[in-house]
């Protein structure tokens, strides 16, 4: 089936003015400032777009999917994500990570759920490893790891500077970079390095040191969490202005902003006014992570859960907060994360590329309709695609 958007405000995610787009085999087949109906031989899907905004499907490029956490011990592991969770947040492509826990979660259970999660509709990807190193693959190696299966695209997330870290040495973490990098370069994917970013001193020190050691360029590292604290997010302004990505993370608690914690919404604004380039900018929700926190002796005190659906909550935010133009603050969640991640066919709405679409309500700037692969997920928001096990 053919389906045929008209009237829309269009973001690709820079404004291109009211046009029409048709979607056709999962792909954006045409935009135009009018399309006709197609003749009655072809069956259409017409959706009326003349009270929304037309904008790239949101990709999320740290997200727990199987599940986080257990620092609390096992009755603490926070369980897997749900489709509807996913397409009601408006993201449409995603990348899987595994966290503090890489014992009773694995990238064998990670890549069984990315493919599931294809199956039921939407673009998933993941990375191999966790915090720890030696970094625990599926092949054996990273490089094969990137190489030889299609769904993985990097390494990570790779702690540092946290006391839940292996405390990575210089050349070791090298080695992950440049093994990921190699990776990358022989199939054409991204071999990124996600590292987890903890509030430790060190902060990004050995980032910069990898930087100015190696030959490994700046921009093949995707530090997270940027946003942790107050020193932490000025030493990444820094970093970024040397030309490297940062990440904010946008799942958060009261707790964690009362303490410090920077605001995803005001932290884009400030970066913005520091000088910092838009492109270099990403946010993620960290989603299905735990949220724990311990007290000045690294010892548990409690823990709440990351949430998917805070990731437009940001950008949403940091239009109506912060006065951020919407065509600005969508490239955090859009083309930015599809250029970090070397995902050609996603983050932009141009012809050819797939049809992962949001539309959202001009006034209230709520998603409304999530288009994924040409499919509607979500209609006048309301999830009309469920997952396998997700039940009335």
């Amino acid at each position: 089936m053919l389906t045929l958007i008209k009237n829309g405000q269009v973001y690709t995610p820079h404004y291109i003015g009211k046009k029409d787009i048709l979607i056709a085999g999962g792909k954006i087949e045409m935009i135009s400032e009018q399309i006709e109906f197609p003749p009655a031989l072809f069956s259409c899907n017409v959706i009326d777009a003349s009270n929304s905004f037309v904008v790239p499907g949101f990709i999320d490029s740290h997200v727990h999917i199987i599940g986080g956490g257990g620092e609390g011990g096992f009755k603490t592991r926070t369980p897997e994500l749900k489709l509807t969770d996913i397409t009601t947040a408006g993201v449409t492509t995603l990348v899987g990570v595994l966290g503090t826990d890489g014992t009773t979660r694995n990238v064998e259970s990670l890549l069984a759920k990315a493919r599931g999660l294809e199956e039921e509709g939407v673009t998933c990807y993941i990375h191999t490893g966790s915090y720890q190193i030696p970094v625990k693959t599926l092949t054996g190696t990273i490089q094969s790891d990137i190489i030889l299966i299609d769904k993985i695209i990097g390494v990570g997330e790779i702690a540092i500077s946290d006391h839940r870290s292996s405390e990575p040495t210089l050349e070791e973490m090298a080695k992950i970079a440049s093994a990921a990098r190699n990776g990358g370069i022989l199939s054409g994917k991204a071999g990124i390095l996600e590292i987890h970013v903890g509030d430790g001193e060190e902060k990004l020190s050995i980032l910069h040191e990898l930087v100015d050691m190696t030959n490994i360029p700046i921009r093949h590292f995707h530090p997270t969490h940027i946003n942790r604290n107050e020193e932490l997010f000025k030493a990444g302004v820094q970093y970024a202005l040397r030309g490297g990505y940062v990440d904010f993370t946008t799942s958060t608690i009261p707790l964690f902003l009362e303490e410090g914690e920077v605001k995803c919404s005001k932290g884009l604004r400030v970066m913005l006014e520091e000088g910092v380039e838009i492109q270099n900018i990403t946010f993620s929700s960290d989603g299905q992570a735990s949220l724990p926190y311990f007290d000045q002796d690294g010892e548990y005190m409690g823990l709440q859960i990351g949430k998917i659906s805070s990731l437009y909550q940001e950008v949403r935010d940091a239009v109506i907060d912060e006065d951020i133009p919407l065509e600005v603050a969508l490239q955090v969640i859009t083309s930015n994360p599809a250029q970090v991640l070397k995902l050609q066919t996603k983050g932009n709405i141009k012809v050819d590329n797939d049809a992962d679409i949001v539309l959202i309500n001009q006034e209230t700037l709520n998603i409304e309709t999530v288009i994924a692969h040409g499919k509607i997920m979500v209609e006048n928001s309301i999830p009309i695609v469920k997952g396998t096990f997700e039940y009335n």
